[in-house]
This record gives C-alpha cells, structure tokens and sequence, in this order.
C-alpha cells in the first residue's frame, strides 16, 4: 500500500499546490488536506476535510482517513488570513497534531515546514547560521517565538515516539507575487522604508526548491533538521534599486514604530517582527541539505529575487525609465 498523507493549512496557496503535487505521486494512495477556511483553487485529487488542527478532531481525521504521514505547513507568521489567529495556530494547533500524532500508531513521518526565524535576528548574530546553533537574540517575541516553541514541541514529540522519522525543514522565506509573506508584502509597497545605517544580507527560497524538499521528505526517509534557503544574498539596497522602488531611511531607533506609520499612510502594514530582519538580516548555510539531505538547491536567493522581480508590478523607479 502506498502513503496516506496528511497536509495542515491547505487553503493557502502553498500548501495546496504542494498537495497537489503529491497526490499525483506514484507511492502515495490519499492525500488529505485540512484547513479551516476552503481553498481558493481547486484540489483535484485531494480529499479535502474543513476542520481545525486546534481541536481533538484532527485526532479522528488522522484516525478515520489512516493517515501514515503528516507535514504540518500550518505554522507561519500573521499574514492575511492568519493575522488573527496566528500564535494560536501556530503554538495551540502544533501542540494539538502532535498529540493527535502520538496516540496514532499509523502515524510513521512527520514533516515540519519550520522556518529560518528560529534563528531571530541580532547585531550579534554569526555570519551564517549552521542547524545547530542557537538564537541570540530576537525570539522573545511574535512569530519567531512561535517557531522556538514549535520546534520544542517536536523535540519532544521525538523522545515520545522514537520510531517516528522526523523531518524538520527551516525555510528562508519565500518570495512570490501570489505567495503572502511578509517580505512579499514589504517590498509590494510603493516605497520602503529602511533603517538608516543599516543594509540587511537577506536571503530567498524559490517555490521550486520548497516543493522539491518537501516532497522529497515524503517520497523518501530524510530525519533531521536542514536549513532550505537560495545560496547567497541579496542586500536590502539592491533589492530595492532592482525594482525601482525609492527607500525612505528611518533612524534605527523607534524603526518599527516609524515604518509601520509610512506603510499605514500608503494603506499596509509592517509585519510583526519584520523590523528586526529589515536592520539586521538573516544568513543561514545550506551544506547539511546539499550532503546529507541529498538536494542540491536550484535557484540561489538572487535568482529567486529576480524572478519576483520581474513577475511583480513595477516600482516608481521603473515606470519612469530607472535603474533596476
């Protein structure tokens, strides 16, 4: 028989083209997607079950539909939809499937789509973050608190059920014109607001290179934690020339409050914790993936930047005949 597999937050778009894909796998039978709002798109394939993954009844979804592997990609930061609700999806809904995944003898992998922000963001971070070092600063609060907490309970779902191949995936953040991240939001705006003296290393994750470990975690025995992000960087300086975007330099102190005041007056909005990755950034290295994971990233984070770049609307720069 082949995989019944279980997909968490599948009404984004992400996670709904990822159960797609693996429903049409040679080695999966059922792919089972829960989520508590519809999908937008169709999910040709999928079975789809309209519950919530903060409830028992995950428990008896798991249960009813024999579910043999579960990739938890209902974990993310406030964006959109999840803008409510997101710390109790995130902390109340992993610690719920992971209980509903202990007391499931069928239940033999789970994936988790976790995330770089384990790593927070500080003056006093190294270079490039390896798979086991640990934050120093900048996880005391919102989503990056989330996702420390998240891995925890993981850690621990792992000493409860040893048998269990665990596959923990930290991806830099995607960047896609229908994909809502907070850096695709930050950068949809008009103008950017920066913070003065400082020019963020960041990195980027293609939709290609996410589907393509994810999968390969189902599909094949992968156990461990990997950090998934396109080589290389892209400074926050020539990201905004390359799409013609202006910037508007804040003084660091008060840098939050003040771009959250810019980007209300153009009608959006500064994510919770975005302010910390804008000053500092964020680099991580990817050699555990490429060696002992087994995949060979396809797109480096410019490559990645490049295609948003041209498959997004102009910035002011561009229109008028500016550099990009």
């Amino acid at each position: 028989m082949g995989r019944v597999v279980l997909v968490t937050g599948v009404a984004s778009n992400f996670a709904s083209q990822f159960a797609l894909r693996v429903a049409g796998l040679k080695g999966v039978d059922k792919v089972v997607g829960i989520d508590t709002i519809l999908p937008t798109g169709h999910l040709e394939g999928v079975k789809f079950v309209r519950a919530d993954i903060r409830t028992p009844v995950v428990g008896k979804v798991i249960a009813v539909e024999e579910v043999d592997t579960v990739v938890h990609l209902d974990v993310g930061p406030p964006t959109g939809r999840r803008a409510g609700a997101a710390k109790e999806l995130n902390v109340i809904g992993t610690m719920q499937l992971l209980a509903a995944c202990q007391r499931a003898a069928g239940v033999k992998k789970l994936v988790l789509g976790s995330s770089t922000a384990v790593y927070g963001t500080s003056p006093r971070d190294p270079a490039m973050f390896t798979e086991s070092l640990l934050a120093r600063d900048g996880v005391r609060t919102g989503f990056p608190k989330d996702i420390v907490e998240v891995e925890s309970y993981v850690r621990g779902f792992a000493r409860r059920r040893p048998e269990v191949i665990i596959t923990t995936l930290r991806g830099a953040q995607l960047l896609h014109p229908d994909l809502d991240t907070p850096l695709r939001n930050y950068f949809d705006n008009p103008v950017l607001p920066t913070a003065l003296g400082y020019d963020p290393r960041l990195q980027f994750l293609h939709v290609d290179d996410a589907m393509n470990v994810l999968t390969e975690s189902v599909i094949h025995d992968r156990p461990g934690t990997f950090n998934v992000a396109g080589d290389g960087v892209v400074m926050l300086s020539q990201a905004a020339r390359r799409l013609g975007k202006p910037v508007i330099p804040l003084p660091s102190f008060g840098f939050a409050a003040g771009a959250r005041r810019v980007l209300k007056a153009m009608g959006s909005d500064l994510s919770p914790d975005l302010h910390r990755l804008l000053m500092y950034g964020r680099v991580v290295d990817t050699t555990a993936l490429r060696d002992i994971f087994g995949y060979d990233l396809k797109w480096t984070s410019e490559q990645a930047f490049e295609e948003y770049r041209r498959t997004s609307r102009p910035g002011i720069l561009s229109s008028i005949g500016g550099r990009s």
